[in-house]
């Protein structure tokens, strides 16, 4: 399932990320690697804030949607 569907407070484990090389890419180079643990800290409107290996990080609904947890 999609990140976008836990909510605030919760954390979950990375089990793949979707989209075409350049999301994929982008979204790896942040630290959202396969096996990472990633918490959702706040949802707002859609967008996320997450922590993902103890940084902090802001993600618009469409980029969350390819993380799969």
């Amino acid at each position: 399932m999609p990140l976008t569907l836990i909510g605030a407070g919760s954390s979950a484990k990375i089990r793949k990320i979707s989209g075409n090389d350049e999301t994929k890419r982008y979204l790896g180079n942040l630290g959202f690697v396969a096996g990472s643990e990633v918490e959702v800290l706040n949802s707002i409107g859609g967008s996320l804030i997450v922590k993902v290996k103890d940084s902090r990080i802001a993600l618009n609904e469409d980029m969350a949607r390819h993380i799969m947890i």
